[in-house]
């Protein structure tokens, strides 16, 4: 066995039986490693929700502009190219460019991989994009080094398709073919946090208050006593019957077994699985609106942090995949963020007066830079 080979099998890779088609094949291990939560049970942590939906969105929200390199080194915006089409009008007849890559990106937040199909016309030019649910994949290391992507349909067949015909979105691999999801990386800590809301979920659904001791000063016949237990639970057990009135007599004595939420520390326990999980996708609590964990000084100083420490490497991930796989030489991909991190009003107007006394930047650039037209475009409309 060869290092490939035994580095490939370390991680559910398998040999394919296949004469025709002597390839390595496993399926894409995005739905979840060995001990790790699913994509679809990790968004029922609501922590886990709001981080991937936070993120996903920012992303599909900001401006995408194509720029070309002229003669000189400068860029040029390339407002006729086919990409800069797209993302104004549409990936595909049924989703917008910000619908489809909030998708790409949470599939490869939640799955480690976001993979969806490059659709051209009949002549070769860029047309589209399909996304590609991960669960849907399987991934093929074929012998020439280069990986091919078997996708199911509904109806039971697959069709392949190859690295250069797909936009494949990793997170951080363990082989550098195929993105790992951080879910599975610290599945302990995603079981924890579960364990600590089904425990919560578990406690409410069986009162407001924990089971507790009936007492009777004689004994009582085993019937007797799951009577008592049915009638008790019927009437008194479930949130729904918190508060009853319990009327005990026959010399039965109530013995509350009560433990509170905040005795047992289960709220502060809770509060802790949201910073964890806020850990694990870099961002910040009061993105996801936990304010009582808030250390920044204001939101705009959350909002910077969020933009700085995550949502701009995954938009340097998204800029690189698009000019490997789709963007021709001299052309790039721009997620703009500007609006992220300009910071406050004052701090940001300051910065633009620096740059203008320092002759850095002129008026019409500063306009630009906040989204106007330049004056002699505003003058011109005018007349």
């Amino acid at each position: 066995m060869g290092l490939i080979e035994r580095a490939l099998s370390r991680i559910g890779f398998e040999r394919r039986n296949d004469a025709a088609d002597p390839s390595w094949s496993a399926i894409a291990p995005g739905i979840g490693y060995p001990g790790a939560l699913s994509a679809r049970a990790a968004e029922n942590l609501s922590t886990v929700l709001a981080c991937v939906t936070a993120i996903s969105s920012a992303l599909a929200y900001v401006p995408a502009l194509i720029y070309r390199r002229d003669g000189e080194g400068n860029r040029v915006e390339a407002y006729g190219h086919p990409l800069a089409k797209i993302a104004r009008g549409g990936v595909n007849p049924q989703q917008t460019w910000p619908d489809w890559l909030e998708h790409v990106v949470a599939s490869a937040l939640l799955t480690g991989n976001g993979l969806a199909e490059i659709v051209r016309a009949g002549n070769g030019q860029l047309a589209g994009f399909r996304w590609i649910p991960w669960g849907m994949v399987t991934v093929v290391y074929l012998t020439s080094g280069r990986l091919a992507y078997d996708v199911s349909d509904a109806r039971g067949g697959t069709r392949r398709l190859l690295e250069g015909e797909v936009i494949h979105l990793r997170d951080r691999t363990d082989d550098g073919l195929v993105g790992r999801s951080r879910l599975s990386r610290a599945a302990d800590t995603v079981a924890g946090v579960q364990a600590s809301n089904a425990f919560a979920k578990s406690f409410l659904e069986r009162g407001a208050q924990p089971s507790g001791v009936i007492r009777h000063p004689g004994a009582m016949t085993a019937d007797q006593k799951t009577d008592l237990r049915n009638q008790f639970q019927e009437r008194h057990g479930g949130a729904q019957n918190a508060g009853r009135t319990l009327i005990l007599d026959g010399g039965l004595e109530w013995q509350s077994a009560q433990i509170s939420p905040e005795d047992a520390e289960l709220l502060e326990s809770r509060k802790f699985g949201v910073v964890e999980i806020c850990r694990l996708f870099q961002v910040p609590p009061p993105i996801v609106q936990a304010y009582e964990n808030n250390t920044f000084t204001n939101a705009s100083q959350a909002g910077l942090w969020f933009a700085t420490f995550c949502l701009a490497p995954w938009a340097r991930k998204i800029e690189a995949e698009f000019a490997r796989s789709v963007l021709a030489t001299g052309l790039e991909l721009e997620l703009d963020l500007s609006g992220f991190l300009r910071g406050d009003p004052a701090t940001r107007w300051a910065a633009h007066k620096i740059a203008i006394d320092s002759g850095v930047l002129d008026p019409d650039e500063i306009r630009v830079i906040e989204g106007w037209n330049p004056r002699k475009v505003e003058a011109a409309n005018d007349d």
